[in-house]
């Protein structure tokens, strides 16, 4: 639970501290996973305390067993730093060589470069930690515009439309950062 990363910005913006998911972080998850948007875009939702504790304890499974690495966003700001969103490494695994960054956004959050920044930090960490990756994929439905904006802002590539397939019910595209 030591890992601790850092995302700067603009002067006039707050940097953002990622770390480890917490137990102490389950009010913040419940309230990020109140808008709608959000649970749009999320296969699995939270929508209760027992499902936000499953998630949390889901998530640190996942990390102790080297399969997915998720990292609470924080604004960080001195007096009370503030869940912002949410950055994962997923599919990481040696059947698995291209794994997967997903993300998601609290409502309060969007539109202020949060998403890129974490992305970025997340996949520099990724490609420092597991040096034998050479790349690294993110999808996205074909209507999540704002998606699209944030791989292009972290250096993702277009590479191919993807066919819809479940749970996702459209065509979607598939982005790639290279290491290097």
């Amino acid at each position: 639970m030591g890992i601790d990363l850092r995302a700067s910005g603009p002067p006039s913006v707050p940097g953002l501290a990622l770390r480890q998911w917490r137990d102490d972080d389950l009010d913040a998850l419940l309230d990020a996973y109140r808008d709608p948007v959000l649970r749009r875009w999320t296969r699995l939702p939270v929508t209760s305390p027992a499902e936000g504790r499953q998630w949390l304890a889901r998530t640190r499974q996942d990390w102790d067993a080297g399969r997915r690495y998720s990292f609470a966003v924080l604004q960080d700001d001195a007096d009370k730093p503030r869940l912002v969103a949410n950055v994962v490494l997923k599919r990481v695994s040696v059947h698995w060589p291209m794994p997967e960054v997903g993300y998601w956004t609290a409502s309060w959050a969007r539109g202020r470069g949060v998403a890129p920044r974490a992305v970025t930090a997340l996949s520099r960490w990724a490609f420092e930690e597991f040096p034998e990756l050479e790349r690294l994929d993110l999808l996205h439905q074909v209507d999540n515009v704002a998606s699209c904006r944030v791989a292009q802002k972290s250096g993702f590539v277009f590479q191919e439309m993807l066919p819809a397939r479940p749970p996702f019910p459209l065509d979607g595209h598939r982005h790639s950062l290279s290491v290097g």
